[in-house]
């Protein structure tokens, strides 16, 4: 059947105008792509900002034998450093050795270096490490007296092909090739030579010499010239060039420059961790197989699409990707396909790209047909002049429209992203103790009719999350601790592992202000249980003492039994959750703080002042004393089911506590309910329990240990 021109141009309008949403499409997919694996399963494979690829490796099992790399955490953040090292002392009669790495087996074909040197690239591709090396340097000290640093690098050639050691006690340095033979490298002296310019390594001060074709990398070494100090002590002035250095570099990583010569140790202070230099790596000391031929043992290059290559100054072999392939090739399906179609303009004038294991072909779009190249297509028929501007004016609309829409998507990651930052996530990643949930995994459970409570902190929401009962806790904005101190709660929390106290499962630090997940336990809080007409229940007395003793078990835990100290700060009866049998759990540790044996801790602690402790709010001091004072008072609202109010004129605390003074029955206090008169001498010693937790006398307060054994022995008693 045949098309009409009409019927042509309407299918090319819409092919032009679902273009944008491919395009759009595309780039989503290709930025939500995971970066290719490098090294082991379950191995890291970045140190701080440097990728780590097998058979490079960090920890056990992670690397080929001679490539383990060292992940050190330093204040400037974490760095790597090659391990397979050992350092070097100078003695008197010659050189002592003792292992950096004492996992590393000991090796009689290995040789040392004087220090683990440090990372700073590693490329597959090239079989290449680029590292820090160790300046030689020999300074005036401020008596005119001068002392002199020797760097020795001396590197394992089953691993690197390069052996060499710079020397610095003037500029004179060594270069062994370890045959035997030694190069020595002088610099020009200053009676026959200008000295040296900025930019330019020619002249007295600064010496260049490229190192032995094959055996060695161009280095550069500089400094004043004199002869060893045995010989010519006094052929330089120390005031006016207080420094010489020696230093093995890439050649094309220094540019003289001659303040480094008058300032004292200037070169080291602008290069702390050395300078750089580029070493050759192979994965075996035996050439690659020829075709047809066995694969030697162990051999490396495992990762299909990939080939073996032979080192070109060394013996042994490197192991790389196929062309139109990315990836490593020392780990199994380690080269993928690289998807060219991502990459711009790949396909020029109208071409489609369509991608292919090894390659990619660039077929025209419908209506359009190849003028003989890849790529260069033009239309069967021409669009009129008012078509194009139509086409042009709806492509403007959606390509405006698509801009705007990845605008907004790009701010939400990145707000996200800040969030995530600011909530302490990078902390608590490093800590490993708690589940980081993602917002979008929380999102369903945040229905209004979810929700199951509210206060003064946020909402509380009931949902499944991996088929398990949560309680998520939304916080108000701006009602919680950031960065540091919000994830040092969470530490604290996800550490009280006790039975008497609700689990902290995860989470959520992509939002504003963070959302905690919590184990769900159904009978809601014991203030809702005493103060809730909805949900008020008549409790009796071995209820009450029960509820009590495992409450103060909890918090004695958190105090005395948990590897660390650990301070509720904000004990109260909606902090103690009731299962349906109505046994207790002690949560919301969100105030708390850690703290070490033996030392003061102080804090500003935001706490309810109706159960607040007074010598606290006086003094600042947070103790353990203090949430024994806050736990008296839970007991007085238990027994006697009034609520605690912080009030001059109404406080239950103060009219408790004047009665015991004015020798008044305080269980008179006690709910009519428990008030019965075989249980009289019980409650009176409870009562007086409770003043003892109250008093103002800190020492006077007995421990939560103290008072979860006194209630112990006293519900045991009512049961005898």
């Amino acid at each position: 059947m045949s098309t009409t021109p009409s019927s042509q141009l309407r299918l090319q309008l819409l092919q032009l105008l679902l273009l944008p949403v491919i395009i759009l499409l595309v780039i989503l997919a290709a930025a939500a792509e995971e970066r290719l694996p490098m090294g082991l399963p379950d191995c890291p494979d970045m140190c701080g900002n440097i990728s780590i690829p097998f058979p490079f490796g960090i920890g056990y099992g992670c690397f080929r034998d001679g490539f383990e790399v060292l992940c050190n955490h330093t204040p400037e953040g974490h760095r790597a450093f090659l391990a397979d090292k050992r350092i070097v002392k100078r003695t008197g009669e010659g050189y002592e050795s003792e292992s950096a790495n004492p996992s590393a087996p000991p090796s009689k074909d290995l040789q040392w270096s004087q220090s683990p040197l440090e990372l700073v690239s590693i490329s597959l591709a090239t079989g290449e490490v680029r590292a820090y090396a160790a300046i030689a340097y020999r300074c005036r000290r401020d008596d005119n007296r001068t002392f002199c640093v020797e760097q020795d690098l001396m590197f394992a050639r089953t691993l690197f092909d390069l052996s060499i050691k710079g020397v610095g006690w003037s500029v004179e340095p060594l270069l062994d090739s370890n045959t035997g033979s030694a190069d020595h490298l002088s610099c020009k002296a200053q009676d026959m030579f200008p000295p040296a310019v900025n930019g330019s390594c020619e002249g007295y001060g600064c010496c260049d010499m490229p190192f032995p074709p094959g055996e060695y990398r161009p280095g550069k070494a500089f400094g004043w010239l004199v002869a060893r100090e045995n010989l010519m002590p006094h052929s330089y002035d120390l005031e006016t060039k207080p420094c010489s250095y020696a230093m093995l570099v890439e050649k094309s990583w220094y540019n003289f420059s001659t303040p480094d010569l008058y300032g004292n140790m200037t070169l080291l202070k602008k290069n702390p961790r050395g300078v750089t230099l580029v070493l050759d790596f192979a994965a075996g000391n035996t050439s690659c197989p020829a075709e047809g031929q066995p694969r030697p043992p162990g051999y490396a290059c495992v990762s299909g699409n990939s080939s073996c290559v032979n080192a070109t100054v060394a013996p042994g072999y490197i192991c790389r990707c196929w062309d139109h392939y990315a990836g490593n090739s020392y780990i199994t399906h380690g080269c993928q396909d690289i998807d060219e179609c991502k990459l711009p303009d790949i396909c020029a004038n109208g071409g489609v790209c369509k991608n292919k294991p090894g390659g990619y072909d660039c077929p025209c779009r419908m209506g359009m047909k190849n003028g003989g190249e890849r790529g260069n297509c033009f239309p069967v028929h021409q669009f009129t002049t008012a078509a194009k501007a139509t086409v042009g004016a709806i492509g403007g609309i959606l390509l405006m429209a698509i801009i705007s829409f990845l605008i907004i998507l790009h701010k939400e990651k990145k707000k996200t992203k800040e969030f995530y930052k600011k909530n302490g996530g990078p902390i608590l990643e490093m800590a490993d103790v708690i589940k980081l949930f993602k917002k979008g995994e929380l999102k369903p459970i945040l229905k209004s009719s979810n929700l199951i409570g509210k206060g003064c902190f946020g909402e509380v929401y009931k949902g499944l999350l991996d088929n398990k009962l949560v309680a998520i806790k939304k916080p108000i904005n701006g009602s919680v601790l950031e960065s540091e101190q919000f994830a040092n709660e969470v530490i604290i929390q996800s550490r009280v592992i006790h039975k008497k106290n609700v689990r902290l499962i995860g989470c959520c630090l992509e939002v504003d202000a963070p959302m905690l997940v919590y184990e769900f336990i159904s009978q809601g809080s014991l203030h809702d249980i005493l103060h809730n007409n909805n949900n008020k229940v008549a409790l009796n007395l071995n209820t009450c003492l029960s509820i009590a003793a495992q409450s103060a078990d909890g918090l004695a835990y958190m105090h005395s039994k948990a590897n660390i100290t650990i301070l509720h700060g904000d004990v109260k009866p909606a902090n103690i959750l009731l299962d349906d049998n109505f046994v207790p759990k002690v949560s919301d540790f969100g105030i708390s703080r850690l703290i070490q044996k033996d030392k003061e801790h102080t804090g500003s602690v935001i706490g309810d002042m109706n159960y607040m402790d007074p010598v606290y709010l006086q003094e600042g001091l947070l103790t353990e004393k203090s949430d024994v004072y806050s736990f008296g008072i839970v007991i007085l609202e238990l027994i006697s089911s009034r609520r605690a109010i912080h009030s001059e004129n109404n406080s239950l605390v103060k009219s408790f506590l004047e009665a015991h003074k004015k020798h008044k029955k305080v269980t008179e206090f006690f709910d009519k309910d428990i008030r019965i008169t075989k249980d009289l001498e019980l409650l009176d010693s409870l009562a007086g329990m409770v003043v003892e937790c109250l008093s103002l006398d800190v020492d006077q307060r007995p421990t939560m240990m103290e008072v979860a054994e006194w209630l112990l022995i006293l519900g045991r008693s009512r049961n005898v």
